[in-house]
């Protein structure tokens, strides 16, 4: 009757903690951006000194390193030194690849490993970052944060197990193989079967003495609670959508792969090109929209994930403990049962930015492998 303007509240409610956690962002974020900051100007160190030409550079090599180890050391003794130092090396990596002086030490392939390298010293040998510790603490107290760390696990999981068993699958129906009509009709029936239909089976196939419980015991393995453990939820729910979805990108990948001219294939076989050389230089380049289209329909559609959830856990996100509750459920269970309209209202909105964000730097990154043939 009397409505009033709260501005923000609703998108500050979805991320406010029930609980503190006895760390902050802005330590979660910068002391993990610290720590992978210092272990690529180490690798550095350790790679690539000899290779530099001239003692200036050598001495900003070492510097860096040094900063980033003392900095290290008394992360959590100095206020913002944390903050400081990140953001200091953070300036310094970008002016030295935007002069190149990293890429004439380096090859760029080799860059690409130190950087992976980096990433698995901060993941492993440093221990979790601070900001995986971070939000493993605050989707324990907010519900909102819950449904996006569990929303995010899902996409990374389902989505590329999907496009790669779609590649594959296409490749062999793309074959000359005996069948092949009624193979890609099996493979497309999952897409186009009723979601409700789908997940019963699926539930009885994962019940407790279900039907791949009864494989397991019979090869020699004990029993999985898959519906009833918090740690299988979302996986479990992975497996039927990937079983779902990976006929229908079968079929698209299918159609892109035979809208690849033929002569490509015969000039590489009179030039004595081996099949994964076709592969890795004629298929995935010519196949490149098709596989971008296909990366943005399937993150988008894997971000709305309900369905399944719905259906296997009978109405519950998840066995208990909201295992299972994903952006899409939390914005139902707001609109629909609690009736706050408000909160549901704002959760949407953030779902979409952050498949905005997604879409965004999937093109970005892609825009320059995509080659379109006209």
């Amino acid at each position: 009757d009397n409505p009033i303007f709260i501005g923000l509240q609703n998108y500050i409610d979805l991320f406010k903690l029930n609980q503190p956690v006895n760390i902050t962002l802005n330590e979660a974020f910068f002391n993990t951006l610290l720590i992978f900051m210092t272990a690529v100007f180490m690798i550095h160190l350790i790679f690539d000194l000899k290779k530099v030409k001239t003692p200036r550079q050598r001495y900003l090599i070492i510097s860096m390193s040094i900063l980033g180890i003392l900095s290290l050391l008394t992360i959590n003794s100095i206020p913002y030194l944390n903050v400081i130092s990140a953001l200091v090396l953070v300036v310094v990596y970008t002016i030295l690849l935007s002069l190149h002086f990293l890429d004439q030490m380096s090859s760029k392939i080799f860059l690409r490993i130190i950087l992976f390298i980096g990433l698995w010293i901060t993941f492993y040998s440093l221990g979790v970052p601070e900001i995986i510790r971070f939000l493993t603490l605050a989707k324990e107290q907010s519900l909102f944060i819950k449904a996006i760390w569990n929303t995010i696990y899902y996409v990374l999981l389902s989505t590329p197990i999907t496009i790669l068993f779609a590649l594959l699958i296409a490749l062999l129906l793309n074959r000359k193989l005996y069948g092949k009509t009624i193979f890609r009709t099996v493979y497309f029936i999952p897409f186009v079967t009723s979601v409700v239909a789908i997940s019963l089976v699926w539930q009885w196939i994962f019940n407790d003495n279900g039907l791949l419980n009864y494989i397991l015991t019979q090869i020699g393995f004990s029993k999985i609670p898959w519906l009833k453990d918090q740690n299988f939820t979302i996986p479990t729910v992975a497996i039927i959508s990937i079983w779902k979805m990976v006929g229908y990108y079968a079929i698209i990948f299918l159609a892109g792969l035979q809208n690849i001219d033929k002569t490509y294939y015969e000039a590489a076989e009179v030039d004595g090109a081996t099949p994964f050389q076709k592969f890795q230089f004629i298929t995935l380049p010519l196949l490149s929209p098709t596989t971008f289209f296909i990366i943005i329909v399937a993150m988008i559609g894997a971000f709305k994930v309900f369905d399944e959830i719905f259906i296997l856990y009978v109405g519950m996100p998840g066995p208990y403990n909201n295992s299972g509750m994903t952006m899409v459920y939390y914005v139902f269970d707001m609109f629909y049962v609690q009736q706050r309209m408000g909160r549901a209202s704002a959760a949407a909105y953030v779902l979409f930015g952050i498949i905005l964000l997604f879409t965004i730097l999937q093109m970005r990154s892609s825009r320059s492998r995509i080659y379109y043939e006209s």
